[in-house]
């Protein structure tokens, strides 16, 4: 990268690092059970309200209690639930129509991070009727106050019921982008892990990866504080305990509940310090090829750490020996390299692959470009990457 551009890349990070004390980032506030989000519905004088989840999740039955909580209070529901992975503006246009139909004066988001997402961007189109998605693409183009939002996670891994984010995916041009807002994140989240308990194998793995990414990300990163580095060695030391137990023994409730607070907290670290090239590159897969976000992070996470090499390795040792996975005599080098060994045995004993097969060379550079643009100058990366740079872990991931 030329000198300018890497000069302008900092002092954009830069300016945003100094700005973190002042900028409006909150904690949704915790519920624990269907009784707690009822009475916030009540409290806040909502009369009808949305639910935005996808068919699995419904077909699962996992909303049926908090369905019927709501009805049961006299509160009109309406589900849309054609939410698919990698959510479109399509999705987000029928969302808001339905809203609007039934008269809707809150939203809630049930599931994965693809419901989130797309419950976000509906709150941000009721908010913005006049602007589309692409026009708040970046970073606070949003800019005003969302309907109640309430997030409810099924998954142990996206962090989305923390987030400023939400990533859509254009319907017509395949194209994935994030849109970036204050006003996107839950006023409520609720945790619960009974949940997540009938999660398919698959699905725990690469979402409990995908919190693994979210935390190292963020403690890699150059613009992290005191407290979001204090949650990244947390998820990262709670995530390696517990991940395989999860996957495992998927009744194993324990488990679950440590896999959700990790998510959560490493959530709430990546919205302070963001993330870096490991999700540059699996958005860029996820609107490209439909590759799901958490698999293609899982991936995509020991080669970029590889990558940055010395740049990180002191940060990757320090997660390491929080986490126990070794001892203060070992030196940073070999403690990072024992920190990369650790993530590609979970990934192997989880049966996620070292490649992703779907990346076409000729596809490659325009890849390479989007996902520059995505990170550069946002992300707080160790070492800033040109697009010809980011080509190479392209080429690595499609060979295995």
């Amino acid at each position: 990268m030329n000198f300018f551009k890497k000069l302008y890349c900092r002092t954009y990070q830069s300016t945003f690092r100094l700005m973190l004390p002042i900028l409006p980032y909150r904690q949704p506030n915790a519920l624990r059970n269907n009784e707690e989000i009822v009475d916030v519905l009540s409290e806040n004088n909502v009369e009808s309200v949305i639910l935005v989840t996808d068919k699995g999740i419904r077909g699962l039955g996992l909303t049926n209690a908090l369905e019927k909580a709501i009805t049961d209070s006299g509160i009109k529901l309406s589900v849309y639930d054609k939410t698919v992975a990698n959510p479109t503006t399509e999705n987000v246009e029928e969302a808001v129509d339905l809203y609007k139909k039934k008269g809707c004066q809150a939203i809630i988001a049930f599931g994965g991070g693809s419901a989130m997402d797309c419950a976000k961007a509906t709150g941000a189109r009721i908010a913005r009727p006049k602007k589309p998605l692409s026009k708040m693409k970046g970073v606070l183009k949003v800019g005003k106050k969302l309907p109640l939002l309430i997030a409810i996670p099924t998954t142990a891994g996206t962090g989305s019921e923390t987030t400023l984010a939400a990533v859509i995916t254009d319907s017509e041009t395949r194209h994935k982008y994030a849109i970036n807002d204050f006003p996107l994140i839950p006023r409520y989240a609720a945790l619960m892990s009974e949940l997540t308990v009938g999660l398919p194998k698959s699905i725990t793995a690469t979402t409990g990866m995908d919190a693994l990414t979210h935390a190292i990300e963020a403690y890699i990163g150059r613009s992290t504080t005191k407290e979001t580095r204090r949650r990244a060695l947390f998820a990262v030391k709670t995530i390696f305990e517990n991940i395989e137990t999860a996957y495992n023994d998927g009744q194993n409730i324990q488990a679950r509940e440590n896999m959700l607070q990790a998510s959560y907290s490493a959530g709430l670290a990546f919205t302070v310090s963001y993330v870096g090239y490991v999700h540059a590159v699996a958005h860029s897969l996820g609107g490209k090829y439909n590759v799901p976000h958490g698999l293609a992070n899982a991936i995509i996470l020991p080669y970029v750490l590889k990558r940055y090499g010395k740049k990180i390795y002191k940060k990757l040792w320090k997660m390491g020996v929080y986490s126990g996975l070794f001892d203060k005599e070992t030196s940073y080098e070999n403690g990072a390299k024992l920190f990369i060994e650790k993530i590609e045995t979970l990934n192997k004993n989880m049966n996620i692959g070292t490649q992703i097969a779907e990346i076409k060379e000729e596809d490659i550079p325009a890849l390479a470009k989007t996902a520059e643009k995505e990170g550069n100058p946002l992300y707080p990366v160790p070492v800033l990457w040109t697009a010809k740079q980011l080509e190479e872990i392209y080429r690595e991931v499609k060979n295995g």
